[in-house]
Formats: structure tokens, C-alpha cells, sequence
């Protein structure tokens, strides 16, 4: 019985919180777009570059309903979608692959080490160089950013699997392949979804600035188009449609995050899934 009223109490103190948490996040919002007309109203700032509320609305409006913006939503979708997949999955198999030889990771890490930090704007000019300047350079762009969080990811996680797991694949006489779906990825599932969610970030980011840089289409030239005619209210609705993309895809990568860390396969799993 009282545990019953703990577990009761522990729920209800849960929902308070939630809803604490909802209230700040809503106050916080009405609280910046207050901050933001009052801005907009001061004079502090030359005329148009901090729009009021209603001429950033409008321009949304206008955004959503003109058809060239999903012609250029389209092009910005298409090469995320693609960067990102290719660069994932060459990463993860990489991280794999690294994970199980060390001769060969150990050979490899000062140059993942040192490329992986250096800011990836600087090979533009050679992917131009390579692929163009149409929409598979900013689909390379995207699959080298998307790499580096997937392999290092990938590679320490496989440092992580249990050694016990291993040894069970083995007495099994599992091939690579089935060592790969059945030990390797269910036991590191957790680092590879958190690698993806880091990839799928840095992704957007390198896409948009190589369509920033160079590019007839996609929303990053639609956004640096308005700057340059200083359409001001159209531009920050731009700004607003890449949040409310980036923060939808951010929101898809958490939730698969959480279901595969908490309601998904583990190390353990995969040992009771192994083939007998």
C-alpha cells in the first residue's frame, strides 16, 4: 500500500514538472517575441533590420505560398537526405571496420583526428573543383560532414561492447555479416544513434553553407539572395523555416535516440537473439 502511494506521489510529482517545464518554455517564447517588437519599435537599429512580428508573418506567408520556395526547399531537402545517408552508413561501416582491427585504427586515428577537426568550408573549393558547383557538390558537402560524427562514433562503441558478447558470437561460428547485425550494432546501438543525431546536424549546417557559398537554388542561396537586396522580413522567415525544419529533425533523431537507448535492443537482447 505505500508503495502504491510512492509510486503514485513519484507520478504526480513527474506531471507537475512537466508541466513546470512546459510553462517556462511557453513564457520563454512570449517573453523573446515581446523582447523582439520591442526591438523592432525602439529605433535603436537602422529601419528594417529588426522587422516587427507582423512584416516577419506576412513574409512567412508569402514564403509558403510562393511555389518556387518548395522548388528550393526540394533541392535543400534532397541533398540533406542524400549527404547524410551516404555519409552515415560509409561512417558506420568504417567505425566497424575500425572497431575490429587496431592495427588498422591505430594507423588511421592521427589523420581522422586531424581532418575530423578541421572545419570542413575549407574543402569546398576542391569538392567544387570535383563535382561542380550543382547539386552534388552540396550532396558531398553533406556526406563529408556527415562521416566524421558516424565514425568516431561507431569506432567507440565497438571499444565498448562487452567482450563476453564476442566470445558468444564466435562459439556460434557467426560470419561477419550476421556479427555485424546480430553482436556489433545492437550492442552499440546507443553511440551510433548519438553519432547520427551529430551528423545529421553538422549535415544541415555544411549544406547550407556550400549553398550559401555557391548555388543557384536551395534555401541557403534563397536566404543569402534576400540578404543581398536587403528583403530583411523575408529573410528572417527563411531563418525561421530552417529552425523549424532543423529543430523537426533534431526532434526525430531524439526520439529515435530514446527508443533505441531505453525501449530498444541491448547488448543483452542480442545475446538472447542470438540463432541457436
Amino acid at each position: 500500500m505505500a508503495q502504491a502511494r510512492v509510486i503514485r506521489g513519484s507520478a504526480l510529482a513527474g506531471a507537475a514538472q512537466d508541466r513546470a517545464v512546459w510553462q517556462v518554455r511557453l513564457v520563454t517564447v512570449i517573453a523573446c517575441l515581446v523582447a523582439w517588437e520591442a526591438l523592432a519599435r525602439s529605433g535603436l537599429f537602422y529601419r528594417d533590420v529588426v522587422p516587427s512580428i507582423l512584416a516577419v508573418g506576412d513574409a512567412l506567408w508569402r514564403e509558403l505560398v510562393d511555389p518556387r520556395f518548395y522548388r528550393d526547399l526540394w533541392f535543400t531537402f534532397a541533398e540533406v537526405v542524400v549527404g547524410f545517408a551516404a555519409g552515415s552508413l560509409i561512417g558506420v561501416a568504417a567505425g566497424i571496420l575500425l572497431g575490429t582491427r587496431s592495427f588498422l585504427r591505430r594507423a588511421c586515428e592521427p589523420y581522422l583526428n586531424g581532418i575530423g577537426a578541421t572545419p570542413k568550408i575549407v574543402f569546398l573549393p576542391i569538392i567544387f573543383l570535383v563535382f561542380g558547383v550543382g547539386i552534388e557538390s552540396k550532396m558531398a558537402k553533406g556526406a563529408l560532414s556527415a562521416f566524421f560524427p558516424a565514425v568516431f562514433s561507431t569506432a567507440l562503441g565497438m571499444m565498448l561492447i562487452n567482450p563476453v558478447l564476442l566470445r558468444v558470437g564466435r562459439s556460434f561460428n557467426l560470419n561477419g555479416w550476421q556479427m555485424v547485425t546480430k553482436i556489433y550494432l545492437p550492442a552499440m546501438v546507443g553511440p551510433v544513434v548519438v553519432g547520427l543525431r551529430l551528423a545529421m546536424g553538422v549535415t544541415v549546417i555544411g549544406i547550407l553553407v556550400a549553398e550559401i557559398k555557391f548555388a543557384n537554388f536551395g534555401l541557403g542561396h534563397r536566404l543569402m539572395n534576400d540578404y543581398s537586396v536587403f528583403k530583411i522580413a523575408p529573410m528572417y522567415a527563411v531563418m525561421l523555416i530552417l529552425f523549424a525544419l532543423a529543430a523537426f529533425a533534431n526532434w526525430g533523431m531524439t526520439r529515435l535516440q530514446a527508443r533505441f537507448t531505453y525501449g530498444g535492443s541491448t547488448g543483452g537482447e542480442a545475446f538472447h537473439q542470438t540463432p541457436r
